[in-house]
């Protein structure tokens, strides 16, 4: 998996935790639902430009989500405490 790279796999799991739905992830991303909808649909790496992938990783992890790179071991998600927007 290329380095910052999430799989649709990552996204579903990380929605399921969060209990967001497509149009929540769009929502918070910034990213239009069909966006959202079509990159869930093709397994692995999600296929689109690296600012996209960015403004979803970026949403989760103001949701408390962080994604762990493939190591051998398989790619995943863990959640931690939510980012608190600076004072």
């Amino acid at each position: 998996m290329p380095e910052r790279s999430i799989t649709s796999e990552q996204v579903r799991a990380a929605r399921a935790l969060l209990r967001w739905e497509q149009k929540d992830l769009s929502r918070e991303a910034g990213v239009s639902h069909a966006t959202i909808r079509r990159l869930e649909t093709i397994p692995g790496p999600l296929a689109a430009h690296k600012g996209t992938v960015e403004k979803i990783r970026d949403a989760f992890a103001r949701g408390g989500v962080i994604f762990i790179e493939e190591n051998g071991g398989g790619a995943g998600l863990r959640y931690t405490l939510p980012r608190q927007p600076p004072p």
